[in-house]
C-alpha cells in the first residue's frame, strides 16, 4: 500500500502544476506564491518575466523564528510580512498562486492578512 502523504504531496504538485499554467507573474503584477512545510511558511512574490524573486519571507528567519509556527495564527502574519516587504518595494498587486493548497485555513488566513495589509488580487 503507498504511503498516504506521498500520495497527498503527488496530488498537490499536479494541482500546482495545473495552476502554473494559467499563472504568471510580471513586472506589473508580480506572483506571490507560498508553500507549506509541516512546520515552516514560505512565501516568494516573482517576477517570472525576468526569473527574480522580488520579496521573500519565511519562518525560517531569525526576527521571524520565534513565535510564528505553521499554523492559520502563523500564516496570518506572514501575509502581513509579505504585503509589508512588497510595499517597500513598491508592489501594491500580484498574482495569488496558492501553491496547489485548497483555499481554506492557512492559505486563507495568509491570503486576507496580505489583502488587509495594502495587496490587491
Amino acid at each position: 500500500m503507498p504511503n498516504p502523504s506521498k500520495l497527498r504531496r503527488e496530488r498537490r504538485v499536479r494541482i500546482h502544476k495545473r495552476i502554473r499554467l494559467r499563472l504568471r507573474g510580471d513586472a506589473a503584477k508580480p506572483r506571490l506564491c507560498i508553500s507549506f512545510s509541516g512546520k515552516n511558511i514560505y512565501a516568494q512574490v516573482i517576477d517570472d518575466a525576468a526569473g527574480k524573486t522580488l520579496a521573500a519571507v519565511s519562518t525560517l528567519e531569525e526576527s521571524l523564528k520565534k513565535g510564528i509556527r505553521a499554523n492559520v495564527a502563523g500564516a496570518a502574519k506572514m501575509g502581513q510580512e509579505v504585503a509589508q516587504r512588497a510595499s517597500k518595494k513598491g508592489i501594491s498587486a500580484v498574482v495569488f498562486d496558492r501553491g496547489g493548497f485548497l483555499y481554506h485555513g492557512k492559505v486563507k488566513a495568509f491570503a486576507e492578512a496580505a489583502r488587509q495589509a495594502g495587496l490587491k488580487f
